[in-house]
């Protein structure tokens, strides 16, 4: 606190210093007239603009495949009926093509993991890069 010299009271004076507050403000305004002008750009580049197009949308649609399995390791390629030998050669064939198309498998409940395991293996064997599982959500919530 500020005490008054002049006055005979001797209690604090009321009066704000403003002095210190306008030096503080002077110093800033010189600072930003010094910067503002840095902030600017002297050379003009023509930027490059994102192309968010991937080529993989750009492809045309590929229908994804359905492999079934039943409980007793039968398989079904979009609802036919397939034999283990003439899987693979189909599988050999779709790895080829591109894009490659997603390969679905869906198991029964009560299919044994053997008979998917099997499935999976032949299916990376012959260079499918998208495999998924199809389960259906449980609507007992």
């Amino acid at each position: 606190m500020a005490f008054s010299s002049g006055n005979n009271s001797g209690g604090p004076m009321a009066d704000i210093n403003v002095t210190p507050l306008v030096d503080v403000m002077l110093v800033l305004l010189i600072i930003f007239m010094i910067t503002a002008p840095l902030m600017s750009h002297k050379i003009q580049v023509d930027l490059p603009e994102a192309n968010l197009d991937r080529k993989e949308d750009l492809a045309p649609e590929v229908p994804p495949i359905t492999l079934a399995i039943e409980a007793d390791g039968s398989l079904y390629w979009n609802d036919e009926p397939i034999d283990a030998g003439l899987l693979e050669s189909r599988l050999s064939v779709e790895a080829q093509k591109t894009p490659q198309p997603q390969i679905n498998v869906r198991g029964d409940r009560t299919t044994k993991y053997r008979f998917v395991r099997e499935v999976m293996d032949v299916a990376q064997a012959q260079g499918m890069r998208k495999v998924g599982f199809v389960a259906i959500k449980d609507r007992s919530n």
